[in-house]
């Protein structure tokens, strides 16, 4: 179920560029921990005029222009040699395990294992300089505790605790070649390959990656399709961006694009892709902001629930899936194509109730995460309430509009009629 957002029309658009204008940012090219991974990048041959490191007001860290970018124009091209793929773990010290091993290994475990490895022989590490500046932890729904889980949008919570599982999974399966692993490690094979260190790298891999397809390796099973690429992935999200990405084979290099250009001194944006902010919140951690591709989902089972009282509501189910109302004719009725009286009388009822019972869940689970937020003394648990408290009050927001175009499409089926 989708609507209008909440900010639209010209009024909005000026609101949006006043506040963009407003974006403070403080540059971090000259902390040591920059001007190391700087120094690490150009010994790899990479080198950067376009761009430097700056925190925002509005996204905290991101990338800076320091002249203006032009429409067309190449905004960062980073070399082979600074990517961080499986061919460089089976190029370093772990491939030689990783060849011996009695079974294939996942290309996202043979990453992970990596940065958890590299992370723990800390200055000693090549990667170092890119690894100290990883975030410490994530604001995915891996690292939610169970009453987090309470507050998120049900068809969400069933995603996350997934993903919380696919980690979990991805430990436990896989303690004998971690064991196999002490020769390389200076403590414990358990104290240092933990679920959470695991869980730590597989979230920087699956947020910060890019798509960069691997050739067919013996050693490993599965899509390899995964790229961390160092100071690239400080570029943020903005859903109105476009740019054109990926890997140059001519050049042997990773290069982005941009479609409109920046100007100088703001932040430079790149496109994750057309998610929701569900999706954006699942895979990446955060909300963003005016989300044209926002949506509230709604599930069959609370349908059944909201119409529960209906007696032949089973028949009616059965309908509905069978000529596709179900995701079809809501939409149909709302942009005002002609449909038979009974299915917009209907579709005008179930929607109606459907947007009473999403609003009533979302103003429960604010009112949930506020309490919870009251009881809160730890920054990343805060954060994780701040961002699915966007995330509610988006759907809010949603379901407010489309209540508002219900009503109107209701006024004018009602005036209709009554002209008849």
């Amino acid at each position: 179920m989708s609507g209008r957002r909440c900010k639209s029309g010209r009024a909005a658009r000026k609101r949006r560029r006043k506040h963009r204008r407003n974006v403070q940012s403080v540059s971090l090219c000259h902390q040591a921990a920059y001007v190391r991974l700087m120094k690490f990048l150009q010994r790899r041959e990479f080198a950067s005029s376009w761009l430097q490191p700056a925190v925002f007001t509005d996204t905290g860290r991101g990338l800076q222009a320091l002249r203006t970018i032009k429409p067309d124009q190449l905004i960062i091209s980073l070399p082979e040699s600074c990517l961080l793929t499986t061919s460089t773990v089976l190029e370093s010290y772990l491939g030689l395990y990783i060849r011996r091993w009695k079974q294939r290994l996942p290309p996202l475990l043979v990453l992970c294992v990596f940065l958890v490895c590299e992370r723990h022989r800390g200055d000693a590490s090549d990667w170092f300089p890119y690894i100290h500046l990883l975030p410490h932890t994530y604001t995915c729904p891996a690292y939610f505790t169970d009453d987090v889980m309470e507050v998120l949008p049900p068809c969400m919570k069933r995603r996350a605790l997934e993903q919380r599982e696919a980690v979990w999974e991805m430990h436990s399966s896989n303690q004998d070649f971690f064991q196999s692993l002490q020769p390389l490690l200076s403590e414990p094979a358990e104290d240092v390959l933990t679920y959470e260190a695991l869980r730590w790298a597989w979230c920087s891999v699956n947020t910060r990656s890019v798509f960069m397809s691997q050739p067919p390796n013996d050693f490993l099973s599965g899509p390899d399709n995964y790229a961390l690429a160092p100071f690239l992935d400080l570029l943020n999200h903005r859903p109105d961006v476009q740019v054109k990405a990926g890997f140059n084979k001519e050049s042997r290099c990773y290069e982005i694009r941009s479609v409109c250009g920046t100007r100088r001194y703001q932040q430079v944006f790149i496109n994750y892709g057309s998610h929701d902010n569900q999706r954006l919140l699942l895979e990446y951690g955060f909300v963003a902001p005016d989300n044209p591709h926002s949506v509230v989902y709604v599930e069959t089972a609370l349908l059944c629930d909201a119409l529960h009282r209906d007696t032949s509501l089973d028949q009616k189910l059965k309908f509905l899936k069978e000529n596709n109302f179900l995701h079809q004719q809501w939409k149909a009725v709302l942009l005002g194509q002609a449909v038979s009286e009974e299915q917009e009388e209907w579709s005008l009822q179930t929607a109606s109730a459907l947007c009473q019972r999403l609003t009533h869940d979302a103003h429960t689970a604010l009112d949930k995460i506020s309490h919870l937020l009251r009881q809160c003394d730890q920054p990343i648990r805060e954060q994780q309430l701040n961002v699915v408290k966007a995330l509610r009050q988006e759907e809010r927001c949603i379901l407010g509009s489309c209540t508002e175009a219900l009503g109107r499409v209701k006024e004018e089926s009602d005036d209709g009629e009554a002209l008849r």
